[in-house]
């Protein structure tokens, strides 16, 4: 029922995740970020079981924050990828099995923005857009019709607000809010969530796009 989000610009990355939290058919919580950040450079979006969700997030948020006390530094984008798909993978191997899927977005002073899905079973690919969970069988057609690599930021927030408009409209479950946050050269920004009262301020201040 979860759906993470993430599109890559020419100096950018944008994740978008929605905030409920829920247990099978029962609504728990409208306020739950999925996104954590990793460094000042870097996000990681999760999907999967709520628990295993709390349990490995917090397992990469505290050994970065580690590794940055031991070395002095943080790890790059690339080398967090490749700490967070080892440990997944390596779990899978264990009696310990996370079924958790992510997305990790950053932007490395050397290379550019980069963006890159991870699955439950600890494979990894860099992408220029995609996501997680139900409500990206909505979203891949929105993405292939008005990706383009040069794309600026407003119209990057603009393509998410096309996938979160179709999902609210197609999907059964009603996700209610999603939030949205930007990576570029200064570190990390939030932008304004996209839920019903924005689509609403978005017709009201323009009037001519109503039917």
């Amino acid at each position: 029922m979860e759906t993470i989000l993430g599109i890559k610009g020419f100096d950018f990355v944008i994740l978008a995740s929605d905030t409920m939290k829920a247990k099978s058919v029962m609504w728990l919580d409208e306020d739950k970020s999925k996104i954590h950040r990793l460094t000042n450079y870097s996000m990681m979006s999760a999907v999967g079981d709520g628990g295993d969700c709390l349990q490995f997030s917090d397992f990469i948020l505290r050994n970065l924050d580690l590794y940055k006390v031991t070395n002095g530094y943080d790890l790059t984008v690339r080398g967090a990828v490749h700490f967070i798909r080892t440990n997944l993978s390596a779990y899978l191997r264990s009696n310990v099995k996370y079924m958790v899927a992510l997305l990790v977005g950053g932007f490395d002073l050397t290379s550019g923005p980069e963006l890159t899905f991870i699955d439950s079973l600890g494979n990894s690919v860099p992408i220029r857009y995609g996501g997680h969970g139900s409500g990206i069988n909505f979203c891949t057609p929105i993405f292939e019709e008005f990706y383009n690599p040069q794309l600026d930021k407003r119209t990057a927030y603009s393509i998410i607000e096309k996938c979160v408009f179709e999902i609210q409209k197609r999907f059964v479950i009603n996700l209610r809010n999603f939030d949205v946050f930007m990576i570029n050269r200064e570190g990390i920004t939030k932008l304004d969530s996209i839920n019903q009262q924005s689509f609403r301020a978005k017709v009201m201040a323009n009037p001519s796009t109503r039917e």
